[in-house]
């Protein structure tokens, strides 16, 4: 957690990672989750959540203090998730969007998950998507919500390096995260707003519940937030990862962006105010684009090559990388990222070379996801 002194901050991060439960032979999403929670037994159940389809399984790993930790626990939790899917007749796959269908779009016999149901209506009953949200402690929540502030600029890059949903119905959408797409719809999901306190914040929020935009403050989705459950800065803007390799990258970037934005705040420089429709438009484009295209220079201006704008990234948590011991590794899954693609575009890559084989590419993301 943060400390007084800078050279003693060590933040903690964890991870929570979604999932889908396919039928091994169809790739429909299988309404089986809770057969698999009551398989899983000892730190696997305990890290484990019922989502808001029967298709889906949240697996959350503990407070972490490097990378080294985190992955071992991805690792764990995943296979175990795994085994207890297979026994269940399903795969667990590490993907952003349903792929196929979902027949059953029922919500699970929870109060909340009913009250969200007839509030939204059929915004609430669109297939299953799945995230990664990376958790990063900071217990001060004044100082959370202007880090916040100093992320909108950079959250877009993030975006684009875990796009992993570019098929719905069985046919490539066009998007690297299709998932963006189907969550737009939602009123309380999009950019993190400028606040200028955790007191403007919160009353904020309050004047969102009052309208009934939300149902209370866990429905607060933003891109990054001081998270309702943990004393953290959450971000929760990426697809689920394929591999547990791509998310440890995510996760030491979202650190390491933390870290630096920190630095800042206690420097006293101001966060950069930038448009919300541009801001709206940046994360549209990342998207659309993933890596592969161009994004939005927030602080520069204009459309610039994805990969120009992931240098500038590296070139700014370059310093917090380095005092966390991190940037070999990320520098080497980077290169990574650059030679393979992002999940998206790994699945697109095994369509073109199997005639646009969806199954193939469901086998392709379940080796993905217990991979490691």
């Amino acid at each position: 957690m943060a400390s007084s002194s800078r050279e003693q901050d060590r933040l903690t991060l964890g991870v929570e990672e979604e999932f889908l439960l396919l039928d091994p032979e169809t790739g429909e999403s299988l309404p089986v989750a809770e057969q698999v929670l009551d398989a899983l037994s000892g730190t696997a159940r305990t890290q484990s959540r019922q989502e808001f389809r029967h298709s889906m399984l949240e697996m959350v790993t503990p407070v972490c203090t490097d990378l080294a930790q985190l992955r071992e626990h991805l690792i764990t939790l995943r296979r175990a998730a795994a085994e207890a899917a297979s026994a269940a007749g399903a795969r667990l796959v590490a993907v952003g969007a349903t792929p196929v269908c979902e027949a059953h779009l029922t919500v699970p016999d929870e109060q909340r998950y009913h009250a969200m149901s007839r509030r939204f209506g059929p915004v609430a009953h669109d297939p299953a998507v799945c995230g990664c949200h990376v958790h990063v402690g900071v217990p001060d929540r004044e100082l959370a919500v202007q880090v916040c502030n100093h992320l909108r600029p950079w959250l877009p890059v993030v975006q684009a390096l875990t796009a992993n949903s570019p098929l719905y119905d069985g046919r490539d959408t066009g998007h690297n995260s299709w998932r963006s797409m189907q969550l737009e719809r939602w009123p309380s999901i999009g950019p993190t707003p400028h606040f200028e306190s955790v007191a403007d914040y919160d009353a904020t929020v309050q004047e969102l519940i009052t309208a009934g935009i939300m149902l209370d403050a866990a429905m607060v989705y933003w891109y990054a937030r001081p998270s309702t459950r943990y004393p953290t800065v959450e971000v929760r803007v990426g697809d689920v990862c394929p591999s547990v390799e791509d998310t440890v990258l995510v996760a030491a970037l979202v650190r390491a962006l933390v870290v630096t934005m920190i630095d800042r705040v206690r420097d006293g420089v101001p966060p950069v105010r930038i448009r919300d429709c541009l801001v709206a438009a940046a994360h549209w484009r990342a998207a659309h684009d993933g890596i592969d295209g161009v994004l939005v220079d927030l602080l520069g201006g204009g459309a610039r090559p994805a990969w120009e704008l992931v240098d500038e990234l590296l070139d700014t948590v370059t310093p917090a990388l380095a005092r966390y011991d991190d940037l070999d590794l990320v520098l080497r899954q980077v290169d990574r990222l650059r030679r393979e693609g992002t999940g998206a575009t790994r699945q697109r890559r095994v369509m073109a070379g199997t005639d646009g084989d969806v199954q193939a590419v469901l086998q392709h993301l379940i080796a993905q996801t217990v991979a490691g």
